[in-house]
């Protein structure tokens, strides 16, 4: 059981590194499903560019916009952007930071799924063998110079089909496993550059961070995180008054109407153990606090209208019981001491 509790600790600790493996290794599992099928190039001329560059770049946008619907922090992000100034001030650096955060996750996988295909090569053969110099990769004893019967038009339309092996005819002229073998090898060229480029990009990234003020860096993670957990925890609250207001109505629904319904014994039931009788009682006394005086729909419609449209000020207050600020006695003197204390964080989020 310590074991468990470790762990969970530890991935409760390395939350963010830990999804983003998770997006990654998922990404992963998705290009190498799609590539365990057989991939399907049109081998023609008009389409062969446009379905190859489809095919490299269209999932990772896919993966990115869904990236942003998977990820919770997008409706936060717009919340706290679309929401009404208020007592509460927006601090723009925040908003960047929240969005730079969400971003960089949902770049996760594109990333994974550009770096594979194009470490497979399928769709760069695809897209690119009709760029090819058909004459650099001729068969022993074919020349193009000496046969002048073979047109343009019929060169295009064979070097198109070279990504299709089940269609292609034209072995006698141009060597199909050359042609395959030089454009994967470029292909995983420029997915190793790919590679490198985003490896040393979040390098930079990392290494240039501490050169700038690091308080900017915490106030705004610190802030981003508090309206994460604010709403959070506004929304629990809202469910545990949700419930209490819903269970304290129905007891009294049937405490109203069990006196007007008539006992089959002319008598009304009772219980005869008294602590199932105080154990309700406390039960019910725990659902009245957690009302917190907010008894009537209207009251709470309220309350929500003005947390969305004017939430409080961030500046939190210690009063004595009774609002006044608190005394102490010391020795039995009348040595009074004050002990209102005001804390105030300003901040402009």
């Amino acid at each position: 059981m310590d074991k468990f509790r470790m762990m969970f600790q530890f991935l409760q600790s390395n939350q963010e590194s830990f999804m983003n493996g998770i997006c990654g290794i998922m990404a992963l599992a998705a290009a190498q499903l799609y590539s365990a099928f057989e991939f399907t190039c049109p081998c023609l001329p008009e389409h062969n560019y446009a379905y190859g560059i489809g095919v490299l770049l269209v999932p990772p946008v896919w993966f990115f916009m869904l990236g942003f619907v998977l990820n919770n922090n997008v409706s936060m992000l717009a919340e706290e952007w679309r929401r009404p100034l208020g007592k509460r001030g927006k601090d723009p650096t925040v908003l960047r930071y929240m969005f730079c955060s969400v971003s960089q996750r949902a770049l996760i996988a594109p990333v994974v799924w550009i770096s594979v295909t194009l470490m497979d090569g399928k769709s760069f053969l695809c897209a690119y063998s009709l760029d090819l110099d058909g004459g650099r990769f001729t068969s022993p004893g074919f020349s193009f110079e000496n046969n002048a019967s073979v047109s343009q038009e019929d060169l295009t339309r064979m070097m198109a089909k070279i990504p299709c092996k089940e269609i292609y005819d034209g072995g006698h002229m141009v060597v199909r496993e050359a042609v395959t073998r030089y454009l994967r090898c470029v292909s995983q060229a420029f997915g190793w550059l790919f590679l490198l480029l985003i490896t040393f990009a979040a390098f930079m990234i990392r290494a240039i961070r501490p050169c700038f003020t690091q308080a900017a860096f915490l106030k705004t993670k610190y802030w981003s995180h508090y309206i994460d957990i604010e709403r959070k925890m506004f929304d629990e609250t809202c469910t545990e008054h949700a419930k209490s207001f819903a269970k304290v109505c129905i007891q009294q629904y049937f405490e109203s109407i069990s006196g007007e319904l008539p006992s089959p014994h002319g008598h009304r039931p009772h219980r005869s153990d008294g602590d199932d009788d105080s154990d309700d009682e406390e039960k019910h006394l725990s659902d009245e606090d957690k009302l917190l005086g907010i008894r009537a729909q209207d009251d709470m419609n309220r309350v929500l209208w003005n947390w969305h449209t004017c939430k409080p000020p961030l500046s939190l207050r210690r009063d004595g019981p009774d609002g006044d600020p608190g005394n102490e006695h010391v020795n039995g003197s009348a040595h009074y001491v004050q002990m209102k204390e005001m804390a105030e964080y300003t901040s402009t989020v």
